[in-house]
């Protein structure tokens, strides 16, 4: 299989399964519901309107173009990678930070518009009335709690974010990249720096 197809598949696979995720807990659960998984592992449904791991920085609309032209950016810079024959591994390992972020593009997208809000009750697909937010200014579905280490009080000391199988996959192939490959990441970055100084003249 060529490594063009592996970093699709790659792509696809990892979306498919953010998808499925996000869509089974937006239509079975209310917003703030929980299980227990392990003592160290919960299932809890939040929404946000931020980065990874619910972070809220900068306004919601502008992150979201911010995220498109980052895809959009990030395949070109994929397909550049292909082209010069960098290391299979490298490729995989940015083509799983671009699925990340186009998992939670996705929800920025479309998921105000194709579902209503989960505020007391199960969420519907495309309901009758209109979804809860306009195009581009959906929330992001999050599951994913690890209260690993708490003090006497309950209160989560490590780890307290909620998070999902997108910003999993970022921050997984950001560690690959710095661990394993940050010669590649020099090199492909240099490439790049000169192409565009070439350009200019």
């Amino acid at each position: 299989m060529s490594i063009t197809k592996k970093s699709l598949l790659l792509i696809f696979i990892v979306l498919f399964i953010d998808q499925a995720v996000k869509i089974y807990i937006k239509l079975n659960f209310i917003l703030g519901e929980n299980i227990d998984v392990l003592s160290w592992f919960k299932i809890c449904f939040v929404e946000n309107n931020g980065m990874a791991f619910g972070m809220e920085i900068i306004g919601k609309l502008f992150l979201t173009l911010f995220r498109i032209v980052a895809v959009i950016g990030l395949s070109f810079f994929i397909r550049s990678l292909i082209k010069k024959q960098f290391r299979t591994g490298y490729i995989l390992a940015v083509s799983l930070l671009l699925a990340g972020a186009a998992g939670n593009i996705i929800d920025s997208v479309f998921y105000g518009v194709i579902f209503n809000d989960s505020l007391g009750h199960l969420a519907s697909f495309l309901p009758e009335d209109g979804g809860y937010a306009t195009l581009f200014h959906g929330k992001v579905v999050d599951m994913l709690y690890f209260p690993i280490i708490r003090n006497d009080f309950g209160e989560t000391i490590f780890f307290s974010p909620v998070f999902n199988i997108a910003d999993s996959c970022i921050t997984i192939s950001v560690a690959i990249i710095v661990i394993f490959f940050r010669k590649d990441l020099n090199e492909s970055l240099e490439s790049k720096k000169n192409k565009d100084v070439l350009s200019e003249e």
